[in-house]
């Protein structure tokens, strides 16, 4: 069965990443965090079994971490977070995979089993939620194109993991949730020990 990850990301530029995070840190520190973040999430997909896609907020980057020859390369499209998102699973349910998956790039307790179990999950469920601790999700897997998902949702605020499994139990889909995860928004999300250890870097 034909599997795809979808990696949505910011290009890393300074001053247009993580916002929240550079009111208290500075552009420069925030820039840095998220180049690690995007560090590890490149680790964990790497070697996962299935076709992975790069969809850049701005511009495609085809001289950075992302290999080339690894990871496909688009641009989102849409106006909004929910159109984006709808629009990147339309495109890969199109190219007939069967089990599509979408992380974004701000979750350093996500990892490579995680994601795996997640499509294991997909067997037996047409939706995988990863519910993450500021109310929204870390992961998104669908077997079946539920473009209804993505519509009427308040994005970026803390019921959007509660109105998706909502939505989906009134279309009368089989869902299942993964364990809760701290995404990266503001500066008391982040473990730095954790983060420098999964990332090798320092701050």
């Amino acid at each position: 069965m034909k599997s795809a990850l979808i990696i949505f990301v910011r290009n890393p530029v300074l001053g247009r990443v993580k916002s929240r995070l550079a009111v208290t840190l500075g552009d420069e520190k925030a820039l840095a965090i998220y180049k690690a973040l995007l560090y590890h999430t490149h680790l964990i997909t790497i070697s996962l079994a299935a076709d992975k896609y790069i969809f850049y907020e701005d511009f495609i980057n085809n001289n950075d971490l992302w290999e080339n020859d690894i990871y496909g390369k688009l641009l989102q499209e849409g106006d909004n977070l929910g159109s984006r998102m709808k629009n990147a699973f339309a495109y890969l349910f199109e190219k007939k995979y069967r089990k599509i998956i979408i992380i974004g790039s701000d979750c350093y307790e996500l990892s490579e089993g995680i994601i795996n179990n997640a499509y294991d999950l997909l067997t037996e469920n047409d939706l995988v939620v990863g519910p993450a601790s500021d109310g929204g999700y870390y992961l998104l897997g669908m077997n079946t194109f539920i473009s209804l998902l993505f519509d009427n949702k308040k994005w970026s605020s803390d019921s959007v993991y509660a109105d998706t499994i909502n939505h989906a139990k009134s279309l009368h889909y089989k869902f299942t949730s993964l364990k809760l995860l701290n995404d990266v928004d503001v500066e008391s999300d982040i473990d730095f020990d954790k983060l420098n250890k999964l990332t090798a870097s320092s701050f």
